[in-house]
Order: C-alpha cells, then structure tokens, then sequence
C-alpha cells in the first residue's frame, strides 16, 4: 500500500478507517504505509470464546477495569517492544483522535498500577482494534472480555481485528473475504451508536 504522504489528522484517520484502511509504521524506517487486508480478520460479538480459567479471572476480580483513564500510557506501553509499528507519529495520530472522541483504552489495573489493557477506534457500531499489552498475566484478556461485554451491550455490531494470530484466534477470530468486511462495515459505521 502506499506510503503516507500527509498528516495523520483525525479526519483523515476517521475517513481511512470508514474505508477499511487503516495505517502501521513500518519498525526499521518508521515510514507510514496503508493496509487493507484481504481477507480481513473480525471477533463476532456474539461467537467471543473465553475459557474457563480467564472466566474464573475475571470473576475473582483480579483486575480492576476502567476505560480511557490512561489512554497515552496505553499506546505507550503497546509500542514499547522491539519490533513495534506504532511510531511517534503513529502514536501523536491516536492520541489526537483520543481527544476528538474516537480512540479508547480498555485498561486493567491492580493495585493502582496499570497491568495491561488495549485501545482501539469507535465509529458508529464498530470497534477497530489496534493493540494490547500486558505487564502481568491475563491483564490484556481481561481487558478484552470487558472489551467484549461493553460492545455488546453498546449496540456495536463489528469488532475488527484486522489481523488473525494464534492467541486472537482461540477467542474466535475468524477471516472474513474484503468484500464480505465492506457490507459490514458499511452498515456498523452508520449506527447511532457511541462509546
């Protein structure tokens, strides 16, 4: 894809992602590039797989879950790792869109430290992830099952993970062909739906 070649001003963030694009930094250079993968990876909302260990974390309450209470120290602690497409560009273009509105953080917190959490961009009734980290076990699951619970009950109807890795797909990520992502796409962002 190519090269970005302006500012990553929200409204140009906001318009990419109604496209199905969305940007990554490549490691080495930090140059900016544009992808729309085919085929595109979701979570269906209503087929979210969470095993019977993470489910007992959850209910123990191991982790306390808040939404954009620290959203900076989220993207930081997502790009900090050796091979990271989140550049300083890349990050000073979400944080930007955090404050229009469109960028959250799930976070998972234990004893007043953050241990994990991930963030993402709302619009309409999708919810495009970008990211996860975590500092201690089950943090980032756990953030992803509130994640989860909190689209469903919002009215969302599209999570995109763009991607599909092993540790997404035994949450029930699934590939979808491009064509078949466009219609959903198109029909999620029209909902009158908001974070």
């Amino acid at each position: 894809m190519p090269k970005s070649s302006m500012d990553l001003s929200p409204e140009l963030l906001l318009r990419a992602y109604a496209m199905g694009c969305f940007p990554m930094a490549e490691p080495d250079t930090d140059e900016v590039f544009w992808y729309a993968p085919d085929p595109r990876a979701i979570l269906p909302l209503d087929r979210f797989k969470v095993s019977r260990s993470l489910r007992r974390t959850v209910e123990r309450g191991d982790f306390e879950v808040r939404s954009n209470e620290a959203f900076e120290e989220v993207i930081e602690a997502c790009a900090n790792r050796a091979d990271t497409w989140i550049s300083d560009e890349i990050r000073a273009a979400y944080v930007a869109l955090h404050h229009a509105g469109f960028a959250h953080s799930v976070e998972a917190w234990a004893d007043g430290a953050l241990c994990g959490g991930l963030y993402g961009v709302a619009i309409g009734g999708a919810f495009f992830g970008e990211s996860m980290f975590h500092r201690k076990t089950d943090a980032s699951k756990v953030a992803l099952v509130y994640l989860v619970e909190r689209l469903r009950e919002g009215g969302f109807v599209l999570l995109d993970t763009q991607f599909t890795t092993t540790h997404l797909a035994r949450f029930g990520v699934e590939e979808i062909p491009r064509e078949e992502y466009e219609i959903l796409l198109a029909r999620a962002i029209r909902l009158p739906v908001s974070w």
